[in-house]
């Protein structure tokens, strides 16, 4: 077994292969396991940057214990459902186990879901259950929670709703929120990955933020006054919740509209905020709001509101 050998389940995915270049730079064996016949360009990109390609059958514990021997931690960056989250995490998990390897990092990149009540998040509760597992296998498991990826601000979740100017608010616009770029969670769990002494949680934050911060530093960026939206409070904000799951189709989506809306809810509601952070446990220099904002409003065109450009 070696400290250097690191096992990535995920590693086609956005935050895994960056989690696995960035373990490569850093001169780790990285061992990517995909499911056999997966195929993608960024596999490719990692195969030529030096790692090993592994395919297996998840559904094979044999396979499966095969694949992670010898390695010094099992990452896993892997998203999807029930299927995914709990039973594919779960039979890595005792591969990992079955195999002596003494680390597992699991796929709970978020927003602290411990703190969330059952039902009020989907997606963060199946890693709730998965946590419930993962806490009475006999491995040393580190979860990093990372708040939401900064990178949403730029219009994959609306928080800024860019053509009308506003900031979309629902209850307190002072309630902080923990944000971290895609890029930063990945360099830290690099760093967390070959770090033998983590321990059980590693929370971390580029920046915290709130919709009066994002409204100022959106009024800076822009030379235009940015308002407040503020629909309603977070009881009205939980009946719309209710109302878009009933009314929207369950086409087993990862992240229909109401996800979304749950994931929103649970940031304003202050619930999952972070109360100390891990960012100093490594060499980092952190992603700030105003670095991503400002990157995407120079290669954005300005949209028009009410036929004026903004």
């Amino acid at each position: 077994m070696s400290e250097k050998v690191i096992v990535i389940a995920g590693a086609t995915g956005d935050l895994g292969g960056r989690v696995a270049g960035e373990l490569l730079q850093k001169g780790a064996h990285v061992r990517a396991l995909v499911r056999v016949g997966g195929s993608s360009p960024r596999l490719e990109s990692l195969r030529v940057q030096g790692a090993e390609i592994v395919s297996v059958n998840f559904a094979n514990p044999e396979s499966l214990a095969s694949a992670v021997r010898d390695a010094g931690v099992v990452v896993s960056t892997l998203a999807g459902l029930r299927d995914v989250i709990v039973t594919t995490q779960s039979a890595l998990l005792d591969a990992a186990v079955r195999a002596g390897v003494p680390r597992f990092i699991p796929s709970d990149f978020a927003i602290d879901f411990t703190k969330l009540p059952p039902g009020s998040n989907r997606n963060l509760n199946l890693r709730e259950e998965f946590r419930e597992r993962l806490e009475k296998a006999p491995i040393r498991a580190t979860s990093i929670l990372n708040g939401a990826f900064m990178d949403m601000l730029t219009g994959t979740a609306p928080f800024i709703l860019f053509k009308f100017r506003r900031i979309l608010c629902w209850g307190d616009p002072d309630q902080l929120m923990d944000w971290t770029t895609i890029s930063d969670t990945a360099k830290y769990t690099a760093q967390a990955a070959l770090d033998p002494d983590t321990p059980r949680f590693l929370r971390i934050a580029g920046e915290e933020l709130s919709a009066r911060r994002l409204q100022n530093l959106m009024t800076e960026l822009t030379g235009t006054p940015y308002g407040l939206l503020r629909p309603g409070g977070l009881a009205i904000f939980k009946v719309l919740i209710q109302m878009t799951k009933t009314f929207t189709p369950d086409k087993g989506e990862i992240y229909p509209p109401w996800q979304g809306m749950q994931y929103m809810h649970n940031m304003y509601s202050g619930q999952p905020k972070f109360l100390s952070l891990d960012n100093a446990r490594y060499p980092m220099k952190w992603t700030q709001a105003r670095d991503v904002l400002s990157d995407f409003l120079k290669t954005t065109p300005r949209p028009s509101c009410g036929g004026e450009r903004i």
